[in-house]
């Protein structure tokens, strides 16, 4: 999936300033969300829970990071620490 799918996917779900509005429900458009704000987080770095949450909602504007970090954790975007210490992108390659 490539950026110009992800947005053109998430036309309705994006605000003016790229922020999501909301989490889609079907399961199609809610890959793309996870996949736009996975884009977020850096490569090779890892994160605490604490940074993580903030990162998702510099993103969102319905202020739920902790079921985003879930999904994003359960789709195998973001893998964790097994007591949620510390968090890191599980592939940093958007295409694959």
């Amino acid at each position: 999936m490539t950026a110009a799918e992800i947005n053109t996917t998430l036309k309705g779900f994006l605000d003016a300033k790229g922020r999501l509005t909301a989490f889609p429900a079907k399961r199609k458009k809610k890959l793309y969300a996870l996949a736009y704000l996975a884009a977020f987080v850096e490569p090779e770095k890892r994160y605490t829970e604490r940074q993580i949450n903030e990162l998702l909602c510099l993103h969102t504007v319905f202020r739920d990071p902790a079921t985003l970090r879930r999904e994003l954790y359960d789709n195998h975007f973001l893998n964790r620490e097994a007591n949620g210490s510390a968090y890191w992108l599980e592939n940093p390659d958007p295409e694959a």
